[in-house]
């Protein structure tokens, strides 16, 4: 007994290719059957087929109901079997998701990142004393050198405390602060390959704080 050949120009096309032509030709069939006992039977078992391909996952409600979704899908939304999940239509498959809205709150300024925002945005509620003041430095030092990862110039520590002053809606001012931020040489080192001796604490100019 021979069989004809098939030849993919000939073939319908693959809805979900990663499941193969063999899993699609077993839910065209089971679109055919006409007694429902034995339909629902057979998509019970082309379910089981799918999860032995993500065995670790076929248990997971959630990847339970994607591949419930999937089986009506590659069906064309065909087959009309019983499902534990609510069936999916054509016209919910259609729609498209709404945009996501930019997160970043200052587009201006993008190279420092919404967490520097976060950042600054919790140091706002802090109390005036070290701890806040020690936070604040810190945050300007990441903002330095985010300018620096984005524009390999030096750039003056008045910069990146006008910036900070307008990130925090002026609530934070270091324009009079007494000491400086890290040295540029230092904060681009870390860029560099390790090499004897860089394994040395850099120093800072200006005060320290105790």
């Amino acid at each position: 007994m021979t069989h004809p050949l098939e030849y993919n120009s000939e073939r319908s096309d693959l809805i979900i290719p990663e499941y193969g032509r063999h899993l699609q030709k077993m839910v065209e069939h089971a679109v055919t059957i006409e007694d429902d006992k034995e339909r629902n039977k057979v998509a019970q078992s082309i379910i089981a087929v799918m999860g032995n391909m993500n065995p670790h996952l076929r248990d997971v409600p959630d990847f339970q109901h994607k591949l419930w979704d999937q089986l009506f899908i590659i069906s064309d939304f065909k087959l009309d079997v019983d499902s534990p999940f609510p069936k999916p239509s054509r016209e919910m498959l259609a729609e498209r998701p709404d945009p996501l809205d930019y997160p970043q709150n200052f587009p201006k300024y993008r190279f420092y990142g919404n967490n520097i925002k976060r950042m600054i945005d919790e140091a706002r509620t802090y109390d005036e004393g070290p701890l806040k003041e020690a936070l604040v430095y810190t945050i300007a030092n990441h903002m330095k050198k985010s300018f620096l990862n984005w524009n390999r110039d030096a750039v003056e520590d008045a910069v990146i405390f006008e910036h900070l002053r307008e990130l925090s809606d002026g609530e934070i001012n270091l324009k009079n602060a007494d000491e400086d931020l890290t040295e540029t040489s230092n904060l681009l080192r870390g860029k560099k390959k390790f090499t004897k001796g860089s394994s040395k604490k850099s120093g800072r100019k200006g005060r320290k704080r105790h």
